[in-house]
């Protein structure tokens, strides 16, 4: 055996059992042994930019919020580590560093569920043989409270503006639509008397009609259409006009979309004008809070809200909307009794 190169029994021994269980693993475990050598040595940045090249079901806009975390949160810290070295110490570090920078709560939240959706990819590819984000505390952000109208504030807010003002607050409040979806309102979207379906909104950062938010193109949400807000729509459609079904469109120029500052100029003038009784640190999306309320107040479930108001998840719904509902420990526990007691 030493004639062979090896120094004795035993290492030309572990030399014949590698060889035996490289063959017996195939071509398979081969591959997958050089993926996990090619993905492992990558650059951080560079998996990142191939990741994203999959990502086809982001939303315009969700895409430049990645882009924006990315480029001064993830980027600056974590462009040129290799895959293969993160674990949860380093990604523990990553939160560290954004909390020394002074990043507010939601953006460290956000900029940590992207690291961790790019993390879990890379140990789904075999990359990590444990979790690497597993016993990571994320950064504590809890949304805050929404500041919602009363219903006698609501009346007084929507006959405050204009009549485009007074549409965009009851689809709002009425159907719980978000402020590029309401600025998308189109006369095709009432399926049936009680029924709107959201289509598609206008995106901010483009100024054009694009889907909704964490959609894809063509697909929509069917939303409860209160008789009030179906006469509305139709009283805006006969009293200004429609261009190709939509009620809104830029003030000096119809051929584009109902722009946002539209409805934010008209919001700033009316809370500085002080004319109309509006809670403190309430902002327009507050009018979308008051249809979450008025849902959960009156015993609609959390599921139906979330999926109306086109949530991502019921968390988010959850996060945001729990202390309106109307359930408690206390109320459970006497419900539960009755028939445990009969």
């Amino acid at each position: 055996m030493e004639e062979s190169g090896f120094a004795g029994r035993d290492e030309a021994i572990a030399r014949l059992t590698e060889i035996y269980n490289e063959k017996k693993a195939g071509p398979q475990s081969r591959s997958r042994a050089a993926r996990i050598q090619k993905y492992g040595m990558m650059r951080f940045e560079d998996y990142v930019e191939e990741w994203k090249a999959g990502q086809r079901h982001l939303a315009v806009a969700s895409v430049r919020h990645l882009d924006s975390l990315l480029e001064h949160h993830l980027y600056p810290a974590l462009a040129s580590r290799r895959m293969n070295s993160f674990d949860h110490k380093v990604v523990d570090g990553f939160i560290r560093t954004m909390e020394r920078n002074g990043v507010g709560l939601a953006t460290q939240s956000n900029a940590f569920d992207k690291l961790r959706a790019v993390l879990l990819d890379a140990h789904r590819l075999g990359i990590f043989p444990d979790n690497p984000v597993a016993g990571v505390k994320p950064p504590l952000y809890d949304p805050a409270r929404a500041v919602i109208p009363s219903p006698e504030q609501l009346r007084a807010i929507r006959t405050a503006g204009d009549d485009a003002f007074m549409l965009i607050v009851d689809l709002m409040s009425g159907c719980g639509l978000r402020n590029g979806e309401a600025a998308a309102v189109n006369l095709s979207n009432i399926v049936a008397d009680d029924v709107y379906r959201v289509r598609e909104q206008v995106i901010l950062s483009t100024r054009q009609y694009g889907p909704l938010k964490h959609r894809k193109e063509g697909e929509y949400r069917d939303v409860p259409l209160p008789a009030r807000v179906r006469e509305t729509i139709e009283w805006y459609a006969r009293t200004h006009g429609t261009v190709d079904g939509y009620l809104l469109r830029q003030p000096t120029d119809a051929s584009k979309p109902y722009p946002h500052w539209g409805m934010d100029n008209q919001w700033r003038r009316i809370r500085a004008s002080g004319v109309v009784d509006i809670p403190k640190g309430m902002v327009l999306y507050g009018n979308r809070h008051f249809f979450a309320s008025n849902c959960l107040s009156n015993g609609i479930p959390i599921t139906d809200v979330a999926e109306w108001m086109g949530h991502k998840s019921l968390d988010v719904t959850f996060k945001v909307y729990r202390h309106l509902m109307p359930g408690s420990i206390s109320t459970a526990a006497r419900v539960l009794d009755l028939n445990l007691a009969a």
